[in-house]
């Protein structure tokens, strides 16, 4: 027996309106400060928020088709800004838009050995300027924590097929995936996703009829649409695609969909999920008397709901890269060194502090010598990664070397004390102010040489 235990999600906070890139609605987008490593950090920590048994979780799977290292393991980024156990397995899973439910699969498959796993998916998505990849795509991040047991919402079936389909591809070198046209994707994938769902419902021992919740997702939503009629599926119980406001977020749209229907499901329901790109994955899952307990603090709804949509098309267009623009006329900031960020990894990574035993004050960063009483040696660790805090003081710099100036610095005071200061992301310069409550997210602060630099921003409590 194996089930979800915990979910969680993640949008971004910024939106691009479609409207000027001919179509309705607009797409997420992740700020300049974020990556794929990053989004799925920020899911991972919404389904482990509240977890109980965390230091339990004994493998990382995480699924991407956007990878900020291309050769270095990037789940071990992930595992360290949840500060995860470091004695788990971790692999990453790319390739495919797919990727995602699969991943959810095998974790599936680890959990009924008895086995507690996290699944985390993230994706930021990039398409040629005028594409449909680039109006249509959008980023986003959801994870899984699945385990022993039915949790949330048990599995009852499942099924997969591989097929050889040249349909989307990005060869070395591409700066953008290609994808053939749609009548050949409708073709090949509506009768791969029918067999690949009567095989799950036959896995299962359930029928359409018996079905809830439908979620589909594929890299072509001609084929799904076609797919959908000759099934006869009920149009009222198939899930919302979330185009219109998030758009399809690669590796990570699947499970995506899946939260958004698990933060609406009701006990008893059945739910079918089903991923079309190189084939098919299918997966049917029961909702649980558990499902309560399984819920994050924000639904997907919530986080698509908050947001800043004003986001400039050149801007996007500048925080992925695409368009050459001048640099900040400041000195570029020096590479990493690989020693210090390895000492430091907790504080680093995990934003895990200190306090001191002696007088009970917070240390951040983590100190041997307590900074209130002069202590020595007597701290134990500490997270502060969850812990709000508030605007101290601040100050707006329009010189700092920085992709989306002016940088704003902030002194946070943290409840249950600890004082620092840190960077503000996703706000406006013009309406910070002291007392504002702010929250911990996981960014990528620069790259230089190629070695992308990891650390804590604070941001408006969304």
């Amino acid at each position: 027996m194996a089930g979800i235990l915990r979910y969680g999600s993640y949008v971004p906070f910024f939106r691009l309106a479609r409207k000027p890139l001919g179509g309705s609605g607009e797409r997420a987008v992740a700020s300049y400060d974020e990556d794929a490593a990053s989004v799925a950090v920020e899911a991972a920590r919404e389904s482990l928020r509240g977890f109980e048994g965390r230091e339990a979780v004994e493998a990382l799977l995480f699924a991407t088709t956007s990878a900020p290292y291309v050769e270095k393991l990037n789940a071990a980024t992930v595992q360290a800004a949840c500060d995860l156990p470091g004695t788990m397995l971790s692999a990453e899973l790319g390739g495919t838009s797919r990727a995602g439910l699969t991943g959810l699969l095998l974790g599936l498959d680890l959990a009924a050995a008895g086995r507690t796993v996290l699944v985390a998916a993230g994706d930021v998505v990039v398409g040629a300027p005028g594409g449909s990849r680039e109006s249509m795509g959008g980023d986003a991040g959801a994870a899984f924590v699945v385990g022993p047991g039915d949790g949330g919402a048990r599995l009852l079936g499942r099924a997969s097929t591989t097929e050889e389909v040249l349909d989307v591809w990005r060869s070395p070198g591409m700066p953008f995936a290609r994808q053939w046209e749609e009548r050949f994707g409708e073709e090949v994938f509506a009768p791969i996703v029918h067999d690949t769902l009567e095989r799950a419902l036959a896995s299962a021992g359930v029928g359409v009829a018996d079905l809830d919740r439908v979620v589909l997702d594929g890299t072509s939503a001609r084929a799904l649409r076609t797919f959908a009629g000759r099934a006869k599926l009920d149009p009222t119980r198939v899930a919302d695609d979330l185009a219109a406001g998030v758009g399809r977020a690669g590796a990570a749209h699947a499970p995506l969909m899946l939260a958004a229907a698990l933060d609406r499901a009701s006990p008893g329901d059945r739910v079918a999920v089903l991923s079309a790109a190189d084939g098919a994955d299918a997966v049917i899952l029961e909702v649980t008397d558990g499902i309560a307990k399984a819920r994050p603090q924000r639904t997907v709804e919530r986080w698509i709901d908050s947001k800043r949509a004003d986001l400039a098309y050149t801007t996007y267009l500048k925080w992925r890269e695409v368009l050459p623009f001048e640099p900040p006329r400041r000195p570029e900031p020096a590479r990493p060194a690989a020693p210090p960020m390895h000492r430091s990894e907790r504080w680093k990574f995990g934003f895990v502090g200190s306090r001191c035993q002696a007088c009970g004050a917070a240390n951040l960063p983590p100190q041997r010598v307590c900074v209130a009483c002069g202590a020595v040696d007597q701290m134990e660790p500490e997270p502060f990664a969850d812990a709000s805090c508030r605007v101290a003081t601040y100050t707006i710099d329009r010189l700092a070397y920085s992709l989306q100036p002016p940088v704003v610095g902030a002194v946070v005071d943290f409840e249950g004390g600890g004082r620092f200061t840190c960077q503000l992301t996703d706000v406006d310069p013009d309406k910070v102010e002291i007392g504002d409550e702010l929250e911990m997210t996981f960014r990528r602060v620069y790259t230089a040489d190629g070695v992308h630099n990891y650390f804590w921003k604070a941001r408006p409590r969304r």
